[in-house]
């Protein structure tokens, strides 16, 4: 049924302290389809009429309110609401402001995604460094890096008849390990990289 015409229905069978809410509440939807909005859920009709006539939410939701309710379940389904985005439950739970504005940075996201594939090419991995300190505090200075190659040496093994092994690690003649598996890697990524 037309809202219209279910508004006249309703307010015939309705006492008169009923039709000026009616009214107000008539009002306020009209004014919703003319902004082209498709919210006529108690609530935001309540918040809109305040001060107009509208009944409060609360009141709509009553078992008192069925008239109410019925008007703007008939605006409902002659200005049915446009095909929403999915949202996740929790924003349902936020105000329609801050739906508002989860939605605008999510389109931001989503743009700022979009450039970065443009720009970045594909399989490229990208290192970011996020400690506090100066960047020049993590290269090894000439005498450290003197210490590690030293390790690294020839020498180093001769002087003290240490062998490498085949896991990276270090023996003393007698086939004890003197630096763990994974010593002679990480020493060489350290020359390496700082």
């Amino acid at each position: 049924m037309e809202p219209k015409a279910l508004l006249e229905q309703l307010k015939s069978s309705s006492p008169r302290r009923v039709h000026s809410s009616l009214d107000a509440i008539y009002a306020v939807c009209q004014e919703q389809v003319k902004q082209g909005e498709t919210d006529f859920r108690p609530v935001t009709v309540a918040r809109l009429g305040a001060g107009k006539g509208v009944p409060r939410c609360q009141s709509i939701r009553n078992a008192s309110g069925a008239s109410y309710r019925a008007l703007l379940e008939a605006f409902s389904v002659a200005y049915p609401a446009k095909r929403k985005t999915k949202t996740k439950p929790w924003m349902d739970e936020l105000s329609p402001r801050h739906q508002l504005l989860v939605k605008m940075m999510k389109a931001e996201l989503d743009e700022a995604r979009r450039l970065i594939k443009e720009v970045v090419p594909p399989n490229l991995e990208i290192y970011v460094d996020a400690r506090n300190t100066p960047r020049g505090t993590f290269k090894l200075d000439e005498s450290e890096r003197r210490a590690l190659e030293y390790l690294l040496s020839d020498d180093f093994m001769k002087k003290w008849n240490f062998k490498k092994g085949n896991r990276g690690d270090v023996l003393d003649e007698g086939g004890t390990r003197v630096f763990k598996p994974g010593t002679i890697a990480a020493l060489e990524k350290a020359l390496k990289h700082l």
